[in-house]
């Protein structure tokens, strides 16, 4: 191919348009993401409008901003890929497309099975949805007049002196509006990965700021406005989780651009694991937007590295646009509820009643009461396991010692269980699975799966299991689907309450196998994702659970913000909130019952109080509230 031409690829989703164009065979750049083009439009002339100019003291030509900027090619900004043979020498690919292997590829917008992934279809050229007479597409051979399919784009790139091959792939989704891309790395031989990008997209440039996401523990989800400068902004999250500080989100609201009008543009990084996002702008003015996981997590040499998916999105509706394809792809597209047909049961978990004070006989009687005030499902929380010597009577003890207390339970789960169901609940209970406590039975077997060092810095008097070794994750298998095999459990609270010693991908894919094998032989049984609240949230998680726990707060106040500014990515449908206890117990706030009642009830409704602590005001109004919110 010469170095005049242009090849170009289009995908149309959602009221937007994508447009790549490549020169040379070289890796594409996104010339064109925004409203959507006419279908006759003529696409090279699209990519000769992209090109800027040159001025003294520049190169003879302007280095590709390409999907996977490339340093061998004199890239002057963060490259898309940084890479080393396993005796450390570097390695600088130069990738040239596959031209012989592109064809035309359709892949239908429909739910994945639990742990499946974007599907990939056949290496493409442009391709978009049939039209269906709104000027949405264009038409595929084989799709029936005005149905309309997702379609798909991988294109395949390769360095043959350095035995590398770099895939793209570019999904649309028409009914949700929104585009996920991924990128893959396959080598002949073993490297050492240190950053690799998913397919990198251009930043607009009538825009002044952009909003990122950071919080801490009970104020998660808070609203970074940065204004655009020349360099990077670079936010990093090398807690091994989503994390609190780092939700991995980013808004870009175009001059002028509120919540309702104006154009906008949407980032989230689908990885419930250490991730990296870049916003970077260059020397000369263009910008770029990099994310994959945390650098330097790939620990081991390797010849198969690929990102996470990353969901993108165009508004012309200011925020809530994205808002509305961020929260319709999740619903739609990621979450696999356990019984799709049926309501969301109202939930009771007794943390903030008992925490790891459980008796009999008073969680009986709270079980009656929460059902009297319209609970529907009850959840027995951190407290009902021991191991052979100590029982878990606070967080220093017992952790990974998944067997019921005989000194709490001594006839086991069963008449607790047989209650709640005498109730007309189903019941739920809490596992911390990718933890241990020192003082365990499993931690004294087996120190070897203690991931770190030893001297390192616990948390929460607990250390992280290492969940890429299989035997660590057999054994979990096997106590937890025990617990599910022996018991009429409904659903499983997942709690994560630390963060890792250090990022390690191998890890966080750890998890996610004995999640997708969980799912796979209980698929009955839903998950929440909780980790010290809302540490652990991301389209990643959620392909395998489907509720997350938002915070652990329960102060309405501070939850009517959150849930807010999360709803920006999460629809209510995944997004637990419980009617706290009076007086809170992490803010000590005082407020009243219709207020904690009202704000719960936007969300997926749930009560976390002693409910022998209302007064026949307060359960009437609750009650009441309830009601509504069934109906």
């Amino acid at each position: 191919m010469s170095e005049d031409a242009i090849r170009c690829w289009r995908l149309d989703t959602g009221g937007q348009t994508l447009v790549l164009a490549l020169r040379a065979g070289r890796l594409p750049e996104c010339v064109y993401w925004g409203g959507a083009l006419a279908m006759d439009e003529d696409l090279e002339t699209v990519a000769l409008a992209h090109a800027i100019d040159r001025t003294g003291g520049m190169l003879d030509a302007n280095p590709d901003l390409s999907i996977c900027p490339e340093a061998a090619r004199s890239f002057p900004g963060q490259p898309g890929l940084i890479l080393r043979r396993k005796d450390g020498t570097p390695i600088l690919p130069r990738f040239s497309l596959v031209d012989n292997e592109t064809s035309a590829a359709i892949a239908k917008g429909s739910p994945r099975p639990p742990g499946g992934e974007e599907t990939p279809g056949r290496h493409g050229r442009a391709i978009g949805p049939r039209d269906n007479g709104d000027g949405g597409g264009r038409g595929l051979p084989g799709v029936p007049p005005g149905k309309t399919e997702g379609t798909t784009l991988t294109l395949t790139f390769t360095d043959t002196p350095n035995a590398l091959t770099y895939t793209a792939t570019f999904a649309a989704d028409p009914e949700t509006g929104i585009l996920t891309v991924q990128a893959k790395l396959n080598s002949d031989t073993p490297v050492l990965l240190h950053w690799l990008a998913a397919p990198v997209l251009p930043a607009p440039q009538l825009c002044d700021d952009m909003i990122d996401v950071s919080g801490r523990w009970c104020g998660e989800f808070r609203l970074n406005r940065t204004p655009w400068a020349p360099g990077i902004r670079m936010r990093e999250n090398r807690t091994g989780r989503s994390g609190h500080e780092h939700f991995p989100g980013l808004l870009i609201p175009c001059r002028s651009a509120t919540d309702t009008r104006g154009d906008a543009y949407g980032f989230h990084y689908g990885w419930p694991g250490g991730h990296r996002m870049i916003a970077e702008e260059l020397p000369d003015g263009r910008r770029q937007i990099q994310w994959g996981h945390a650098a330097g997590t790939e620990t081991a040499p390797a010849t198969m590295f690929e990102t996470a998916p990353l969901y993108v999105a165009f508004s012309d509706t200011g925020l809530n646009g994205l808002a509305t394809a961020f929260q319709r792809h999740l619903r739609d597209r990621i979450v696999t509820p356990a019984r799709p047909a049926a309501p969301r049961p109202v939930h009771y978990n007794c943390w903030e009643s008992v925490y790891f004070d459980h008796d009999l006989a008073t969680l009986k009687d709270i079980a009656s009461r929460a059902a009297a005030l319209g609970a529907e499902r009850f959840v027995l929380d951190d407290g009902w396991f021991a191991g052979d010597d100590k029982g878990r009577d606070d967080d220093t003890t017992s952790l990974g010692d998944w067997s019921v207390d005989p000194r709490k339970y001594p006839h086991g789960l069963t008449p607790l269980i047989d209650h709640v169901h005498s109730e007309n609940m189903t019941f739920g209970l809490w596992f911390e699975p990718e933890m241990t406590n020192p003082d365990s039975d499993l931690c004294r077997a087996h120190p070897g799966w203690v991931l770190g060092p030893a001297d390192q810095i616990p948390g929460r008097h607990q250390m992280v299991l290492d969940m890429a070794r299989p035997e660590v994750r057999d054994h979990l298998f096997e106590q937890i689907a025990e617990m599910l095999s022996a018991h009429p459990i409904d659903y499983v609270k997942w709690d994560h309450n630390r963060v890792l010693p250090a990022p390690d991908a191998a890890q966080t894919r750890g998890t996610l196998a004995l999640l997708d094998r969980l799912r796979d032989a209980f698929p009955g049984v839903e998950i929440e994702s909780c980790a010290s609240g809302g540490g652990r949230i991301d389209f990643g998680i959620l392909r395998r659970t489907q509720r997350v726990w938002l915070s652990d707060s329960n102060d309405a106040l501070e939850r009517l913000r959150i849930q807010h500014d999360a709803a920006l990515f999460l629809p209510m449908a995944v997004t637990g909130s419980h009617v706290g206890p009076r007086r809170c117990h992490t803010s000590g706030r005082v407020l009243d019952i219709r207020f904690r009642a009202l704000v719960a009830a936007q969300r997926h409704m749930g009560f976390e109080m002693d409910p022998r602590e209302l007064t026949d005001t307060e359960a009437a109004v609750l009650k009441d509230v309830t009601t509504w919110w069934k109906t």
